[in-house]
């Protein structure tokens, strides 16, 4: 069927096709049916949305992703032919069932991902059977090799890529930013691409997005290392790994985050953007992502993985039994690199870690002798250099001229007696930090003014929540009294 674009401003974060009653049923297609859109020997997936009113009979409307894929204008006419179930649905029904998948089957699921050809619904049952039955080493092997070869890859003038990821889970563990300025101050290369919070309340990009651009394509992106030695970006515009970031949406929607496709998401995009060099750093606690037990055996699994495609891989695991630094979401996090950098009131915790990390790089890649890394690594930060190279970036990519404030509204939690702080749940502080409107309002977040093994006084402030709403800020209060994450005795 031919029907003509009305062109609106749509955007769905998916393919989606809006068309009328009349239209749907001479297709023969229902609400969340899928149909082909094709214009000029090019087509892609979408999926339909029956609508009144604001289209007539013959039009559609289509979300922002299908016409800048098609690069449609208003009234272009566009084929729409139903789409056959592909084969990967029943591929998806074989992991649900608990059963292995061969690696054509593998690569068949992450094409149908990549190409639109899966549903949502269809998406959230691939992750939810991957999370409850798990993946071998060879499907996750076959998981990262389909992820990384169905999207872009960047190739650079020097095989000397270096790379560095947290496996998350700990709130204000914003270590990148300041990693990637220590290094590439001392000419290590680190195109640094990062994703958005998946069940955190902040992730780097969105911190990096408080104060400079963070999308580009992959020429703009190559510009800016080519000035800086590194890019502190958003991966999800680039096209390295796009079943990755579909998967990420709708883990995202059910709160999971499973092993296997953690590892293939990690390894994938280090293998696209293309490293040689990767410092992953799984911390672990008791409400961290992982206890020290699964940590260990998560280390072997990267190890054996990244030496399969042939990376200089080290795996570190941290404690992540509390939150790290002070802040909590995008400007509050922010916040917290810069004092680092600048060396005004740096939270040591967060110093010390990056250190560390940065560290550790130096020795992998010979900048320094063993033992010796976290030494150079603090003096880079004392120096200024850090923050000199980190300002570099900031400008290379486009400084947002932006004041760095929290939320106008706010509310101390208060210490009800003398004592000592023994436990701090991260899982409960990133689900606070949500609930208070990160990472969307990036201003939101949380204060902490104690760590743990820290004594306070009545009265004192615990921490101070920030929010852009008077109801989210109630709901977090409420939520506070409810889960007590920060246990005093």
């Amino acid at each position: 069927m031919k029907l003509k674009l009305k062109k609106l401003s749509l955007d769905a974060g998916r393919p989606v096709s809006f068309i009328t009653e009349q239209d749907a049923k001479a297709l023969n297609v229902h609400v969340g049916d899928r149909v082909e859109i094709s214009k000029n020997n090019k087509k892609i997936i979408s999926i339909v949305d029956v609508v009144r009113g604001f289209i007539s009979k013959g039009q559609i409307s289509l979300s922002s992703e299908i016409i800048n894929y098609l690069n449609l204008k208003d009234n272009d006419i566009v084929d729409v032919n139903l789409s056959i179930e592909p084969k990967s649905s029943m591929l998806i029904a074989k992991k649900l069932a608990g059963n292995s998948l061969t690696k054509d089957e593998i690569f068949l699921i992450v094409n149908d991902i990549a190409n639109n050809s899966l549903t949502e619904a269809e998406i959230a049952y691939f992750v939810s059977g991957v999370y409850e039955h798990g993946m071998s080493l060879k499907e996750t092997i076959y998981l990262t090799e389909a992820m990384w070869k169905t999207g872009k890859t960047i190739n650079w003038h020097s095989k000397e890529i270096v790379d560095k990821h947290s496996i998350g889970g700990i709130a204000g563990n914003r270590t990148t930013p300041i990693v990637v300025s220590i290094c590439s101050s001392l000419g290590l290369i680190m195109p640094k691409t990062s994703s958005r919070a998946i069940t955190s309340a902040s992730g780097t990009a969105d911190v990096m997005e408080t104060i400079t651009k963070v999308d580009f394509s992959v020429e703009e992106l190559k510009n800016i290392v080519r000035k800086t030695n590194a890019c502190l970006a958003w991966g999800g515009s680039l096209g390295l790994a796009p079943t990755d970031d579909k998967l990420i949406r709708v883990e995202r929607l059910l709160n999971l985050d499973p092993e296997s496709q953690l590892i293939a998401s990690i390894l994938a995009k280090k293998l696209a953007v293309g490293s040689k060099y990767v410092l992953i750093d799984i911390p672990y606690g008791k409400n961290a992502k992982v206890s020290k037990e699964r940590a260990i055996k998560l280390k072997e699994k990267f190890l054996k993985i990244g030496n399969h495609f042939n990376l200089k891989i080290k795996v570190v695991l941290t404690d992540g039994n509390q939150p790290i630094g002070n802040g909590i979401g995008p400007v509050l996090e922010m916040l917290d690199v810069i004092k680092v950098l600048k060396q005004v009131d740096s939270p040591k915790d967060l110093e010390e870690k990056c250190i560390f990390l940065a560290g550790e790089i130096f020795e992998m890649t010979g900048k320094a002798k063993k033992g010796e890394g976290k030494e150079l690594a603090k003096s880079i930060i004392k120096s200024g250099k850090a923050y000199e190279k980190f300002n570099e970036i900031i400008d290379a990519q486009g400084r947002k001229n932006l004041i760095l404030e929290p939320a106008k509204l706010k509310q101390e939690i208060i210490a009800k007696k003398n004592g000592k702080i023994i436990s701090i749940n991260n899982k409960s502080i990133n689900i606070l930090g949500r609930i208070l409107g990160c990472p969307v309002d990036n201003s939101a977040g949380i204060y902490l003014h104690k760590h743990n093994n820290e004594t306070i006084k009545k009265g004192e402030p615990i921490m101070t929540f920030y929010a852009e709403s008077k109801k989210k800020l109630e709901e977090a209060i409420s939520y506070y009294k409810e889960a007590n994450p920060i246990i005093v005795i």
